[in-house]
Formats: C-alpha cells, structure tokens, sequence
C-alpha cells in the first residue's frame, strides 16, 4: 500500500523571464494623460481590442509580445485613435 508521501511531487517554480519596454500599468498611465475619464479610457480601448480581436490591424509597430489591449493603449498615447467627442 502507498503512503500519501508517495504522492507528493515537488514543484519549484522557475523565475519569470524579464519583459523589455514598458509594462502595462505604464501604459495606462500614460494613456490616462491623454483620456482622464477612467471609463471613458476603457470603453475606448474595449472598442479597439475588439476591433483588433475582429481582424483589423495595429496602428503602431507591435512587439510580438504585446497584448492588444497594450496595442490599443500604444495606438492612443501615439495619437493613432481618438475619442470622436458627439
């Protein structure tokens, strides 16, 4: 009969790989300059990830590693989208 020690498996994580450029929260905040609204800004670039999601493509040069919602943030800070004001 197995004891419940024979179970057990040892597990150490590996360290996460450092990202180059900057991390979202950067982006966020650098977006916020230009959209103060926090709902505004993320209705604003729901509307873009879903457009991205849908096929359209980047406005800016993209790292492979980026996320569209980082796409989106980059393409608002670099002037690419704007909030059409009604």
């Amino acid at each position: 009969m197995a004891s419940a020690e024979d179970n057990i498996i040892s597990f150490e994580p590996k360290p996460e790989p450092r990202r180059s450029g900057p991390m979202k929260s950067d982006l966020v905040e650098q977006a916020a300059v230009i959209i103060p609204d926090p709902q505004v800004l993320v209705n604003l670039v729901s509307k873009r990830v879903a457009q991205l999601n849908s096929g359209r493509r980047p406005l800016v040069d993209a790292l492979p590693t980026m996320g569209v919602a980082d796409i989106a943030l980059m393409e608002l800070i670099e002037g690419k989208i704007k909030l059409k004001e009604s």
